[in-house]
């Protein structure tokens, strides 16, 4: 392994970092450590592929430690954040210690509503939003019984909390409160008064983190964070030579999350409701006016992309948007003592019209680089949505100038090569310098695990199709007879929430099995039960498909009911691949069929978890296996063996079942 003069050799470190943590060294870990030392020392970017249980973490935490560099490390999960700062960094600091001659701080940084605010905490929230929260919770904790809503008893908790925490990371709560609770002790950072104004600020929990960060030679962060930091232009974190983004799969979509502006009425009620006692009453009625002009306008609005900015819309937000500059203006130059706490009050306001503004504005400047859309919901009734047509352009100028960058996950080669993500990512074709960025490379460090020998990969060719509308009963009887082999041990993964709660109660009717279904228990909580008995099954849509971790016999049949294409009357999605199509490109394939592909490698990463893992994935969708674009799908896929032959298939589950009974008893 290379090294640089004057440093420990990068072998030695690894080793004694694998050790630490109780593992074994491998191949891959080995050459991602490598290409990550590499590509720090050159300044390049590297786009690297480590299929689970390669030990990525330290693949790519020893290399950027022995550097000395500072390391921004991004993240998707929570799960991923607390196994770093948690376990992978005190460790391999430790062990590096000896060798290195000394120990890199860390920490982790998100943004600043994930902290517990104090003003906040003793000051209250904003009586505009909840009218009467406080004082009951008040009148309820001085009562000899305490708080009776769950509420009030979340609130009360938070109180408690906040003497004992160190951190006030809503993440280190346990048990966790409800969004509704957090909200009242947590502001946003338009909301923030600042360290310098808070009365709390030289005990924010927000600011220790951030002071904690510019401290660190390593920082975690989230995708969220990275791309607010990208977005927006006050740095949010320090300045740093070497990013590394984990679960790099998911860094597009969480950009395009944070680059995604709305207005509901209910917003828009709320930002006017929150100005109008500190702005003079003729400002306050020109905003409510033109509030009331767009909550009728959306009472009529359609579900479904906006081409063009229809003209009464282009009117009422450019009253809106008018009516918000002036507010915000006035709201800059009050001074209105007879409000408690003025200056926390005006805040809130302010971030409330700001964005008003900001959405206003943007939606009707119509730039041709942004999709907008009517969205309808039974619960949050009709909202307007803009999005960024594509982020890539954001994330080539943010990203990757002026540092290192190595982006990692166990799918970043989606049919074959790594040139599809590297383009959703600004990047130019692998291995070509474009004259602005340097050139990046992608390596594919493999698995320790043999899929072929390990896993089935079963395509249900004799199925019908899966259809837009109605029931597939041919399906949910291949997915009975699969269950019943397989003798439960099933994770089921499907395209929507109705397909999965009808194959949940159909299957409840024909097995006497355990079947578990996403919603009816927290997720941490239907996770535990299915690993902990072998013959449950867990069914359930999006977040399964990415988040499950249980190694062993418990899952041994991981079944996907149809490829999950996006929405074709997606709007996001809709516009996108038509902009490739105008280009000359197949946008079926860029934005579909890549979508597919990223899910279904992902979705069938759930069965091999460990060395010892057996068992079948099994797509009861007929087109992997007779659609064009299917190969392009199974080689994003592990290499696992590959069958369309339903008797075989039985027999392997039959056998995987067999054995592991027998282990059992063993």
């Amino acid at each position: 392994m290379s090294t640089t003069p004057g440093r420990p050799d990068l072998t030695d470190l690894l080793q004694a970092a694998v050790a630490s943590v109780g593992g074994t060294e491998r191949p891959g870990q080995v050459a991602m450590a490598e290409a990550v030392a590499e590509a720090v020392e050159e300044g390049s970017h590297r786009l690297i592929q480590a299929g689970t249980g390669t030990g990525k973490s330290l693949g790519y935490l020893v290399p950027a430690l022995a550097q000395g560099e500072r390391v921004v490390v991004a993240t998707a999960t929570l799960a991923l954040q607390r196994q770093l700062v948690e376990r992978d960094l005190p460790r391999a600091v430790e062990a590096l210690h000896p060798l290195l001659r000394r120990r890199a701080a860390f920490a982790m940084l998100k943004g600043r509503s994930n902290y517990l605010c104090l003003h906040r905490l003793h000051e209250g929230a904003p009586q505009e939003d909840e009218p009467s929260l406080f004082d009951p919770y008040e009148a309820a904790a001085r009562s000899a019984s305490g708080p009776s809503s769950k509420l009030g008893k979340d609130l009360l908790r938070l109180r408690d909390w906040a003497d004992e925490t160190e951190t006030g990371d809503r993440d280190d709560l346990t048990p966790g409160v409800s969004d509704r609770a957090w909200g009242q002790v947590s502001v946003s950072s338009r909301e923030c008064l600042g360290a310098s104004k808070c009365a709390y600020g030289a005990e924010c929990f927000a600011e220790a983190a951030r002071e904690r960060a510019k401290l660190a030679e390593v920082i975690v962060t989230n995708h969220a964070l990275l791309a607010i930091d990208a977005i927006e232009g006050a740095p949010v974190l320090p300045p740093h030579e070497v990013l590394i983004v984990d679960e790099a799969h998911e860094l597009v979509s969480r950009v395009t999350g944070v680059a995604t502006g709305e207005l509901t009425p209910h917003g828009v009620t709320r930002a006017v409701r929150r100005a109008a006692k500190l702005v003079d009453e003729k400002i306050a009625d020109r905003l409510q006016n033109a509030a009331d002009g767009f909550e009728a306008l959306m009472e009529l609005a359609l579900p479904g992309r906006l081409e063009e900015i229809p003209e009464d819309l282009a009117h009422v937000l450019a009253l809106l948007r008018d009516a918000a500059r002036a507010t915000i203006t006035a709201l800059g130059d009050t001074k209105d003592r007879s409000v408690a706490d003025e200056d926390a009050v005006r805040k809130q306001a302010l971030a409330s019209v700001e964005n008003v503004h900001d959405v206003a504005e943007r939606v009707a400047a119509a730039s041709e680089y942004d999709v907008v859309w009517y969205e309808r919901d039974d619960r949050r009734g009709a909202s307007l949505r803009v999005a960024p047509l594509s982020v890539s352009g954001l994330l080539r100028e943010k990203l990757f100038h002026e540092r290192s960058v190595v982006l990692t996950s166990a799918t970043l080669k989606l049919g074959g090569d790594f040139n599809g993500v590297g383009a959703s990512l600004g990047l130019g074709p692998e291995g070509q310098d474009d004259g602005e960025l340097p050139p990046w490379r992608g390596l594919d460090v493999g698995s320790p695990f043999d899929y072929r020998k390990q896993g089935i990969l079963y395509v249900a060719r004799h199925l019908s199709p899966p259809g837009r509308e109605g029931s597939r009963s041919d399906m949910l009887a291949e997915l009975a007879e699969l269950v019943e082999a397989a003798g439960g041990r099933t994770l089921g993964l499907f395209s929507s929430m109705r397909a999965a709660q009808a194959a949940a109660e159909e299957l409840r009717g024909r097995l006497d099995l355990p079947v578990l279904l996403q919603g009816e228990e927290t997720l941490g909580e239907l996770i535990r039960r299915f690993a902990a008995d072998d013959r449950t099954c867990l069914f359930g849509t999006l977040s399964l498909w990415q988040g499950v971790d249980v190694p062993g016999p418990s899952c041994q049949l991981v079944v996907m009911d149809r490829v999950p294409f996006p929405r074709p009357d997606d709007p996001l999605t809709s516009a996108r691949q038509k902009a490739v199509e105008e280009a000359g490109g197949n946008g079926f394939m860029a934005v579909a069929a890549t979508h597919a592909a990223l899910l279904m490698a992902q979705g069938a990463g759930r069965l091999i978890r460990a060395s010892g893992d057996r068992g079948v994935v099994a797509v009861l969708d007929p087109r992997l296996a007779t659609a064009r674009y299917g190969g392009f799908l199974r080689a994003s896929m592990p290499d696992f063996w590959y069958t369309t032959d339903r008797n075989q298939v039985r027999r392997s589950l039959a056998a995987i079942d067999e054995a592991a009974r027998k282990a059992a008893t063993d």
